[in-house]
């Protein structure tokens, strides 16, 4: 059973408290919620767009003009889908103790890079050497 954690509003993770205590993992845990919401509140809004779209339009210009539209809809809703998959990810870490530890390092990531990005999985030094050696295996 899960015992709700008081949090007052203006709560923010601080560095002088132990890492990953339950206020700091309550806060991250309602960070992505909140952030979930909003990105299936948005994917609802896309679809309906879509929806009413979806008519015939007899005019070259303004049917291609459509496609156009539709498609960066799809290619945003897709990103949306994505980022969702990333927040359940970061929500099952909380459940199991491993979040805000680096997946590489194991090292803690800086409360201040999980504010910004909640969904992140490794810390900024790792990040940075991760996309460094996968430019240069896409530059071969």
């Amino acid at each position: 059973m899960k015992v709700e954690t008081f949090l007052p509003d203006d709560y923010r993770p601080a560095e002088d408290e132990p890492f990953m205590n339950e206020r700091q993992l309550e806060y991250f845990r309602r960070k992505l919620l909140a952030w979930k919401g909003e990105l299936l509140e948005q994917s609802a809004e896309t679809l309906e767009g879509l929806a009413d779209s979806a008519r015939n339009v007899p005019d070259l210009a303004d049917r291609a003009s459509e496609e156009t539209d539709r498609a960066l809809e799809l290619r945003t809703r897709d990103r949306q889908r994505k980022l969702v998959a990333k927040i359940d990810s970061a929500l099952r870490r909380i459940d199991n103790g491993e979040y805000g530890y680096c997946e590489v390092t194991g090292e803690p990531i800086s409360l201040k890079r999980l504010d910004a990005r909640p969904i992140a999985t490794m810390t900024l030094e790792a990040q940075e050497r991760h996309e460094r050696r996968e430019r240069v295996h896409r530059d071969d």
